[in-house]
């Protein structure tokens, strides 16, 4: 059996993979790890938990089971109900809990589920203390009874309290601008359009009807075509896009392109430089980013630290460094000045804030970095052990890193679960990127056959 935890908590088909069993086991053996480790202790009384979910339909039973297991091993249970995964990680640190529980698989499709958990202060667990936690799942344990359980409580003041904070940290007020909002009927769908209605834009909403079944369903960050002809259709200034929980946002400039993460980084990187908060000038990024944003913060002076793929690596380098400004080209960005995961409507507001601020159109600030055309392959069935030792790849690489010179970028990544080697090439045209990627599979697939 392999690893419970994935690189963002416990995801599976829910009822099949992620059952209700599953989730209360976990719960109950969460509330013992965290409790030998120390997290417990902010309080005189029991331990308290945040407990917060997206819309899907699954996430009423798994909610459930989660709390009945938290309050079953004597952990006081504050449930705050559909909000982003951001908003409970700020929760769990604004509230002083000992425990967050995130239910939401983010942006995969409805059918799935997740369990994310949370330490004090709102940050991600460590890979040991989840492996501890897998460990003791299932052991006999002494439950309490009588008073010593658990109570949980209904906190409605949640949302509020997160609202609030999100507009507490805006630069610039969004006066003047037009905004389409798409909350992929997910778990930003009420609180998104709010805080940037109350930032002072005029928001046209699509997509913010969750009823249980449609969360990511042909919306979202991951399906950006109704955002793209409602900026049109409207005329708005830009556009926005969540995905299921809201810890990551794209957008559309006024003539519908898309600005992911790269532009993102590259904007705010300058906005907070000129604001002096910008740790030693300095963006966290990942492998993944494109060269052309790395050609972008260099002209920008803009120092760039890289990471492996994955936003839990990004986090790392920021915490190891002290840095404030990172994130993936996915659109999941971490201000780490007010956030501790990334966080889909703070960054749509501090992105707006940098129109509003500068005057400027968001396809003139976006326009610094010019995207290089990418290519990705899948090599399957291969010997990925050997991808950074086998003689005759790495000349192959050397040859192509030789011809497409400074305006282009190989990388080879090995698969995480699967005997797949995933080959990257950027140039400067699209063919070029074709044509060199195509070559290098062939060179993997030659040399490193199963």
């Amino acid at each position: 059996m392999g690893r419970l935890f994935g690189t963002d908590g416990v995801r599976g088909l829910a009822n099949a993979d992620l059952t209700a069993e599953l989730a209360l086991d976990l719960a109950v053996a969460a509330a013992h790890v965290l409790g030998d480790v120390g997290a417990f202790g902010g309080h005189e009384g029991r331990p308290v938990a945040v407990v917060g979910r997206d819309p899907r339909a699954s996430g009423e039973f798994l909610e459930a089971a989660v709390v009945a297991g938290l309050a079953s091993a004597g952990v006081d249970v504050w449930r705050v109900g559909v909000l982003p995964t951001p908003a409970v990680a700020y929760l769990t640190a604004a509230l002083d809990a000992d425990l967050g529980v995130v239910l939401s698989a983010s942006h995969n499709p409805m059918p799935d589920n997740g369990i994310k958990l949370l330490a004090r202060g709102g940050h991600k667990l460590a890979d040991d203390v989840e492996d501890a936690i897998e460990a003791r799942m299932r052991e006999a344990w002494s439950r309490p009874t009588g008073a010593g359980v658990g109570r949980v409580v209904d906190h409605a003041e949640g949302a509020v309290l997160y609202v609030e904070h999100l507009l507490s940290t805006v630069p610039h007020p969004l006066d003047g601008l037009r905004v389409v909002v798409d909350g992929a009927n997910g778990a930003a769908s009420s609180v998104g359009p709010e805080a940037l209605r109350r930032a002072g834009a005029e928001v046209i909403e699509i997509h913010t009807e969750p009823d249980g079944l449609n969360i990511n369903d042909g919306c979202g960050s991951t399906h950006l075509e109704d955002l793209r002809a409602a900026v049109l259709e409207h005329g708005a200034d830009a556009g926005v896009a969540f995905d299921g929980d809201a810890d990551r946002c794209l957008a559309v400039d006024a003539g519908g392109a898309v600005i992911d993460g790269d532009h993102v980084l590259v904007i705010l990187g300058i906005a907070m430089r000129e604001r002096g908060v910008l740790v030693d000038d300095t963006v966290v990024a990942t492998v993944m980013a494109n060269l052309g944003f790395k050609l972008a913060a260099q002209e920008s002076a803009l120092a760039v630290i890289e990471t492996g793929v994955g936003d839990r690596y990004v986090l790392e380098a920021m915490r190891e460094g002290g840095f404030v400004l990172g994130g993936e080209q996915s659109g999941h960005v971490i201000l780490a000045d007010h956030a501790t995961t990334g966080d889909g409507v703070l960054t749509a507001l501090h992105l707006l804030s940098r129109v509003a601020q500068t005057g400027r159109p968001l396809a003139e600030l976006a326009s610094i970095v010019q995207k290089l055309p990418q290519v990705l392959i899948n090599v399957k069935g291969v010997d990925k052990s050997r991808v950074a030792t086998e003689p005759a790849l790495l000349a192959a690489v050397a040859d192509a890193e030789a011809e497409l010179g400074r305006t282009g970028r190989v990388l080879l990544r090995s698969s995480g679960t699967e005997p797949v080697v995933r080959v990257m090439v950027e140039a400067a045209t699209a063919e070029q990127a074709q044509a060199v990627a195509e070559r290098l599979a062939g060179v993997v697939s030659a040399t490193l056959a199963l």
